[in-house]
């Protein structure tokens, strides 16, 4: 993903996603949704509980754009196929 801002935002259905600053209406990147138990359980703690999930998201895929940058960097016979 890009240096983009981007806005946690509460999804008609009662999900919660995650999509780029100031583009209303589009299509989120991530959509996350609790069953009715974990919403209770959760209550008013549930965006936290997205906003950690996301950050440990963003995190991972840093670390994959790494990973994926250095075996780039290798000789072909050097890279390794999962």
């Amino acid at each position: 993903m890009s240096s983009s801002l981007y806005e946690i935002v509460e999804l008609a259905d009662g999900g919660v996603g995650l999509r780029r600053a100031g583009e209303e209406g589009s299509e989120p990147l991530v959509c996350i949704k609790f069953s009715k138990e974990a919403e209770d359980f959760l209550s008013d703690g549930r965006f936290d509980v997205v906003k950690a999930m996301i950050e440990a998201g963003l995190e991972a895929v840093g670390e994959l754009s790494e990973q994926s940058q250095e075996e780039y960097a290798l000789e072909p016979e050097q890279r390794t196929l999962h």
